[in-house]
């Protein structure tokens, strides 16, 4: 049996991890995951590899696919359902593993988050800002829910699976050689690309 770090890891892995992928599927979804890369792209350089810490089915990783044709991805996701999908995109490598003990040699143009480190325990987030750090070559972006000053939510009944804070702060804090390039806010009633209330930051090396 796989053994896990916290119980946020378990959780996961596990049956709420299973129908968390039921709940993030369709073209909608998909749509609101183009136009919300679009601008992201725009606001950086030109990438020809990228690394997803969680990907889940890939929807990111999809999106940007069809964005960038040449773009070649990696996931590391913790959900053995969810990754066994996300493998099955064109040009996305899936490593089914725990993105705390996630380790390459590989260097990315661009690694990110989305909707990822709000639910990793606050005690183990340095190392995923670590792994961010370490193994992106220009780019970091992280893609979370924001509060200037940490806090958790009640996440569909259950406690201590969702943290709000300033993701991006932080990371910035620990590798002063970062820069921030642009940010921007992704509202659940755009008329457009509706998501989760998202806020994203891009962060250079």
């Amino acid at each position: 049996m796989q053994q896990f770090a916290t119980e946020q890891e378990r959780f996961w892995a596990g049956e709420f991890g299973d129908e968390y992928i039921g709940r993030n599927t369709g073209a909608e979804l998909l749509a609101a995951k183009i136009g919300f890369w679009s601008r992201i792209v725009h606001s950086g350089g030109a990438i020809a590899s990228c690394l997803e810490l969680g990907p889940n089915i890939g929807l990111n990783l999809k999106a940007l696919g069809i964005l960038l044709p040449r773009l070649q991805m990696t996931g590391v996701e913790i959900n053995a359902k969810a990754a066994e999908k996300c493998a099955k995109l064109e040009r996305v490598k899936v490593v089914n593993a725990s993105i705390l003990e996630y380790d390459t040699d590989e260097l990315f143009d661009l690694t990110f988050t989305s909707g990822v480190l709000i639910h990793i325990n606050p005690d183990m987030l340095p190392t995923v800002y670590d792994v961010l750090y370490q193994h992106s070559r220009k780019y970091i972006l992280v893609a979370e829910y924001y509060n200037p000053t940490p806090m958790e939510v009640n996440y569909r009944g259950n406690l201590g699976k969702l943290f709000k804070r300033d993701f991006a702060g932080e990371i910035l804090d620990r590798y002063p050689a970062l820069k921030l390039v642009d940010y921007g806010f992704q509202y659940h009633r755009d008329i457009h690309f509706p998501l989760d209330d998202t806020t994203w930051f891009l962060m250079e090396k």
